[in-house]
């Protein structure tokens, strides 16, 4: 869906840059509001009847862009399809982080390979599908959607233990107060790198079909990613077992940011399939670690707050980066826009790793 947001809103509907990013930013802002719910509704109420509510939310909204997908219905109904992912999102890493039969390390690892198994399927038949008519692309769309849904139904109605006793903690300060911090720190280079990543699924699209690139051929990127993840995730889960979670994540950001410096002198198809290589190889590294990194500083009863304020920094990255990368290019070039994404992430990079050192007198991750 969000590749197909920028051009089908650019160069079907005839819709500005700008305009585009600010649609996925109403959206991530309705995604950040039901990331917010999704953990709040985790924590207090049902988290199988919330997590019906949210797929069928999202339902209903593709459903409703397969009949109505013309300007403005199409923006109203991506507020509702970002409102109920944005839920869904937040109750799946929640539940997630409940299971007890593996470490929270390698469910985070498994669920990662999984969500990318989708984006496999999903922009390699987004790609050839947009040919025949946006209205088969929903259509098929809406059939994930379904499938989803009937998924939660069948197979989500278990018992969550919240109950679990927290992780012991140093007197003369609350939970938050100890945690909110570092976590703070975390959620910011999440916000960096998903801004940067929002790049990737809006203006990039739009960058290489006005190299003359077919838009099957960009398609074709991020089926390249989700087959390197899903056959390389794996083996780099064997080696970080060998590393802390923080210098996981330092490393493989790190190689994220530098991806969009090479971004830069990227003209040709071949330059820009390394380049979705040097960032696949990077995000494998580094993203996985991060929700596994913050459940290892909540304790149970916080388990959804936290993952909601993970998902909610990464959905608000996702819902600025479009309309940043519209603004600057209105006004500079690509060249600038990439220098400011990876110079974003060393900056958070940065400020996580010295508030780590800060706190080196109780164990970092």
């Amino acid at each position: 869906m969000w590749p197909l947001v920028t051009v089908y809103l650019h160069n079907y509907l005839h819709k500005s840059l700008t305009l585009a990013g600010m649609v996925l930013l109403a959206m991530s802002c309705c995604m950040m509001l039901g990331n917010y719910l999704g953990g709040y509704l985790f924590d207090r109420w049902s988290p199988y009847k919330a997590t019906i509510i949210g797929s069928l939310i999202s339902t209903t909204a593709i459903f409703t862009l397969v009949f109505f997908h013309g300007w403005p219905m199409f923006g109203i109904m991506l507020l509702f399809v970002g409102f109920g992912d944005g839920a869904c999102l937040t109750l799946l890493n929640s539940y997630a982080a409940s299971i007890k039969t593996r470490s929270t390390r390698d469910i985070f690892n498994i669920l990662y390979i999984g969500q990318n198994v989708g984006i496999v399927i999903g922009t390699l038949m987004v790609g050839f599908l947009l040919k025949h008519g946006v209205t088969l692309v929903f259509t098929v769309t809406s059939a994930f959607y379904a499938a989803l849904v009937l998924i939660t139904i069948f197979e989500f109605n278990v018992h969550v233990d919240r109950r679990a006793p927290g992780k012991p903690v140093k007197p003369g300060a609350p939970v938050e107060t100890k945690v909110g911090g570092m976590i703070l720190a975390i959620c910011g280079v999440v916000l960096s790198v998903y801004l940067a990543y929002a790049l990737w699924e809006s203006v990039l699209p739009v960058h290489m079909t006005s190299l003359h690139i077919p838009f099957e051929n960009y398609s074709l990127l991020w089926t390249l990613n989700g087959l390197m993840i899903v056959i390389g995730q794996p083996f780099v889960n064997r080696i970080g077992t060998h590393f802390k979670l923080s210098t996981q994540t330092y490393v493989g950001v790190a190689i994220f940011a530098a991806s969009f410096i090479w971004l830069i002198f990227a003209r040709d198809y071949t330059a820009f399939v390394l380049v979705m290589i040097v960032t696949t190889i990077g995000e494998m590294i580094g993203f996985p670690g991060i929700p596994a990194w913050i459940d290892s500083l909540s304790t149970p009863q916080q388990r959804g707050k936290f993952q909601g304020l993970y998902n909610l920094f990464m959905s608000c990255g996702r819902a600025v980066g479009p309309l940043i990368g519209g603004i600057v290019l209105d006004f500079a070039s690509y060249k600038e826009l990439f220098l400011l994404a990876a110079g974003l992430i060393i900056v958070f990079v940065v400020i996580l790793w010295a508030m780590n050192r800060r706190q080196s007198q109780r164990k970092p991750v």
